[in-house]
């Protein structure tokens, strides 16, 4: 009996952390890639956490160059993925099942309007988002402008994103002096991040639910558009926050 609870024990375990983990592998995938780039040129940083005002980011990879900073967004997903970049949400589809998760480009965003807050000093930069699915998952029916890729295109994409370099060597070594400087590294701090996110996660859930909308408080109404049915914010066009329609 006590090896029967041990063994149900050691599922739940596993089950429970299988995500981590594969979100994990993905993010090796991605630093491996990463490698590649040379010191002297290429400075960079996997799992920054930054704060800005009351809120703080978690971007999975930053490079800085003197062409410009990549910020990178990693997925690990297996099936079929479907998105476009103005959708609050994108899709999985593993044979006949579905599943939402948040559009990616949109987080990546976010975490570049971060990183502009905390490197002010640095009005010059260029910035380049780039989503990279790091996954068994094949992308699929994917409408964007901004980069979204797969893990093995990531060193390829960020040479052929070369041309005439915008800060010098010095200005490189200042961004990632202040990159170092500002990244959160407690413990503590971290968990605290992971909260914040759940709970922002599920606040928002709700308001969807109620058909409000989370980004401004304004009512979620039917509207159709060249794609179809959505809902769309009431504050148009002030507000332009959509959600996929439900039946």
């Amino acid at each position: 009996m006590i090896l029967v609870l041990i063994i149900i024990g050691l599922v739940v375990l596993f089950r429970s952390n299988l995500p981590k983990a594969k979100g994990a592998k993905g993010e090796l995938r991605v630093a491996r890639q990463l490698r590649k780039l040379k010191d002297e040129q290429y400075k960079v940083f996997n799992d920054v956490l930054i704060r800005t005002g009351t809120r703080s980011s978690q971007i999975d990879h930053i490079v800085v160059s003197i062409y410009g900073i990549y910020v990178i967004e990693t997925k690990n997903y297996s099936g079929w993925i479907h998105g476009n970049e103005n959708s609050e949400y994108w899709t999985q589809s593993i044979y006949n099942e579905k599943a939402k998760f948040r559009n990616p480009i949109k987080q990546n965003w976010a975490h570049i309007y971060a990183l502009k807050e905390v490197l002010s000093d640095f009005q010059q930069v260029r910035y380049y988002p780039i989503v990279v699915f790091a996954g068994s998952g094949e992308l699929k029916n994917i409408v964007s402008k901004s980069l979204v890729i797969y893990d093995h295109q990531l060193f390829q994409t960020i040479m052929d994103k070369r041309g005439t370099p915008i800060l010098t060597i010095e200005q490189v070594n200042k961004i990632a002096a202040k990159l170092e400087e500002i990244n959160i590294k407690d413990k503590k701090l971290r968990k605290q991040h992971i909260h914040q996110v759940k709970n922002y996660a599920y606040e928002r859930k709700i308001k969807e639910e109620s058909l409000i909308c989370p980004r401004c408080g304004g009512d979620l109404v039917n509207r159709e558009g060249s794609f179809g049915k959505f809902y769309g914010c009431s504050n148009y066009p002030k507000c332009r926050y959509k959600l996929n329609y439900r039946a």
